[in-house]
């Protein structure tokens, strides 16, 4: 077992400051040694049980793939952590992951990573530096710095399965991209519009904010300190806890954070998109330094690739930030599969979450997560029946997906390698959004050419003392 002490005794040796390269830790043989033959469960381990950590629990365990083994969360007081404390009383119990690395580090197969955005990083790090599978929830984490790492520490562990929990990659969309694409179906696409129009959680906000909230009692149950984890010191108020960090640049990545990896995902895989050249906001309203704008408009100008001709993305969100849809769209039907927002059920908009994308011959459009796309236009629609490929169905749903890939029974769909330049596109577009600026930037490099201030956002602000061995290389 490697112990978190291995761990920091490990980091101790590393140079000090921030790099762009992986993670340097001592292989856990006795980990990899437990990519377990098929049948036998998986030891898992969750961090963040309550709300959407909740949700996921219950994925996992309809698989039958899963023994859990281990449930940690920063407020084992409050009630939405009860369900899971309740359904598994079995499981070890921790409110710091670093103490349950410690203590039961040798019992564990793979972690599920369900806190804010914010705190992804530093579990998902550990974890790999032990030798445990790790399953985070989308966008991996919150600066593009802190996924590059991610992504690094993966290349360099690589016995250790990851996956994205964009679970639209195990779904019906997924395969029916990838057939569509491998048949020519879906070729010399130029523009992708994609928007989530629904209200948000900082929708009726004042967003001539001039300082953060003023400090609130902390709840008997929670942990603050622990709660904040890496990210800098404040004073706790409601409007950061639950959902409610989702709004705010120190803690979430807004709607585009939330919702891209559901709606663009698809396109930015198979179309091999990578990395934009240039990241523009065409509109902010009610744009400030604390959180997300009321609307905001981004555009994402991604090169060649290839034989494929550059692509232009356009972002939308906003309730009354609607776009143009093609003539021939028809209507914008609710799916029922689309999960809830901020709590609460989806509600019909002018234009509920999806995409158009533009080709040079067809124009296509799909709603959010594992929505299939249909072809604009009823002739159009009609004349290409003949031509569509079979599309398979989906072996596995996104949960027991990860669970058979530790088992080594199959290769999980959305990796640290395939999610990781996906959440970077969502970092960028956060920048240019907080910023409020044209970035340009080199895909080669990774590095922000026009800004200098832009390029050291790449990387963002120092972690808290205590949390520094994370992001030492």
């Amino acid at each position: 077992m490697t112990t978190r002490r291995e761990f920091l005794r490990t980091a101790a040796f590393a140079s000090a400051g921030l790099a762009f390269s992986g993670l340097s830790s001592k292989t856990n043989a006795a980990s990899y040694s437990r990519i377990m033959g098929s049948g036998k469960k998986v030891n898992l381990a969750v961090i963040g049980i309550g709300n959407r950590g909740w949700e996921i629990i219950n994925d996992f365990d309809k698989t039958g793939l899963a023994n859990f083994v281990g449930l940690c969360d920063v407020d084992l007081g409050a009630e939405h952590t009860k369900k899971a404390l309740a359904k598994f009383p079995n499981a070890k119990r921790f409110t710091d992951f670093r103490e349950m690395f410690d203590k039961m580090g040798n019992e564990i197969d793979a972690v599920a990573v369900a806190t804010p955005d914010f705190s992804h990083f530093p579990a998902c790090m550990m974890a790999m530096a032990l030798g445990k599978h790790v399953f985070v929830e989308k966008p991996m984490a919150r600066t593009f710095h802190e996924v590059q790492l991610m992504m690094d520490a993966a290349k360099k562990h690589s016995n250790v399965v990851t996956q994205m929990g964009n679970q639209g990659h195990s779904q019906a969309n997924y395969f029916q991209f990838k057939a569509w694409k491998e048949a020519g179906i879906i070729k010399d696409v130029t523009a992708i519009t994609a928007h989530m129009n629904n209200p948000r959680r900082w929708h009726g906000w004042d967003p001539n904010i001039k300082q953060f909230p003023a400090a609130e009692p902390i709840p008997e149950t929670l942990d603050w300190d622990k709660w904040l984890s890496a990210q800098e010191h404040h004073d706790f108020n409601k409007d950061f806890h639950y959902g409610q960090w989702r709004s705010w640049y120190d803690f979430g990545m807004g709607a585009l954070g939330d919702w891209g990896a559901h709606l663009i995902d698809t396109s930015h895989r198979f179309l091999e998109l990578g990395l934009p050249e240039e990241i523009i906001p065409l509109k902010l309203e009610g744009h400030n330094d604390y959180f997300f704008p009321m609307s905001s408009t981004i555009q994402f100008n991604f090169p060649k690739r290839g034989t494929m001709p550059p692509v232009v993305i356009t972002w939308y969100d906003g309730v009354n930030n609607i776009p143009s849809v093609p003539e021939g769209y028809g209507v914008s039907e609710l799916d029922p599969n689309i999960p809830s927002v901020g709590g609460g059920k989806i509600q019909p908009a002018k234009l509920n979450p999806g995409k158009e994308i533009y080709s040079k011959d067809l124009i296509f459009k799909g709603n959010s997560h594992g929505s299939t796309l249909s072809i604009i236009g009823e002739e159009k629609a009609k004349a290409m029946e003949s031509k569509l490929p079979h599309v398979p169905e989906s072996p596995s749903d996104h949960y027991a997906n990860f669970l058979l890939a530790c088992q080594g029974e199959e290769e999980t769909r959305s990796p640290f390698s395939i999610g990781g330049p996906l959440s970077q596109v969502f970092t960028l577009g956060v920048m240019a959004q907080r910023l409020n600026r044209k970035i340009e930037f080199d895909r080669y490099t990774k590095r922000v050419t026009n800004d200098a201030f832009a390029d050291a956002f790449l990387v963002g602000a120092p972690p808290r003392k205590g949390w520094e061995e994370f992001y030492k290389i």
